[in-house]
């Protein structure tokens, strides 16, 4: 079986709100301005693909924001999103890995938080056989595209697959191909999920 776990709010627990937060304190701009003039828009979008560079992306930001930050300002924004890791799915993603089956994560993040994550939480690296990131396929979830490309990568059916993650809108894309879906709510989902799981059973 290949289990497909998004990252933020999946793995990883994160919140929008620390950045815009962070940029206040070293902008001076109050933080519901800046959280009422951001959007994952077009160049939010174009940044987890890839396509532009961290500095096009914090200058057109800050732009759209209206705010005053240096790179590396905006750079420590930007990373507090990170809270902390949820141990429990990194015990079950090294669990089904002993078990035999395929773990990998399929996230949409950026080469910015690559200056991050992976020295602050290794172990979302070490729990997985592969991490399919948008910045480095060109595209992003829910594009159908992406979970074709994860499928076809890991040499699966849809129906061999299960896909966790925390915005609706992945799922529903994920489910239209057949993939079996299951949305992310909470810290509890997941371990819920596996509750009855028999993690003794071997791997057929």
């Amino acid at each position: 079986m290949l289990y497909i776990f998004d990252m933020g709010n999946v793995i990883i627990d994160i919140d929008f709100n620390r950045v815009f937060d962070k940029w206040s304190e070293l902008s001076g701009t109050p933080s519901e301005e800046i959280k009422s003039r951001f959007t994952f828009g077009n160049i939010f979008q174009l940044h987890e693909c890839g396509k532009i560079s961290d500095i096009e992306f914090a200058e057109l930001l800050c732009e759209e924001m209206d705010i005053t930050l240096s790179f590396e300002d905006f750079a420590e924004g930007w990373h507090a999103i990170f809270i902390s890791l949820r141990p429990e799915v990194i015990d079950i993603m090294e669990r089904l890995r002993e078990q035999g089956h395929r773990v990998v994560v399929l996230s949409n993040t950026n080469r910015l938080h690559l200056d991050y994550w992976p020295a602050h939480y290794p172990e979302i690296a070490a729990s997985s056989d592969f991490l399919y990131l948008s910045q480095d396929l060109g595209m992003r979830k829910p594009d159908p595209e992406i979970y074709k490309y994860v499928l076809q990568s890991e040499e699966f059916d849809a129906a061999d697959a299960i896909f966790f993650d925390d915005v609706e809108e992945n799922i529903k894309a994920a489910e239209a191909l057949g993939i079996r879906s299951i949305h992310v709510v909470n810290k509890d989902t997941i371990p819920e999920y596996f509750r009855t799981y028999d993690f003794s059973a071997e791997v057929e």
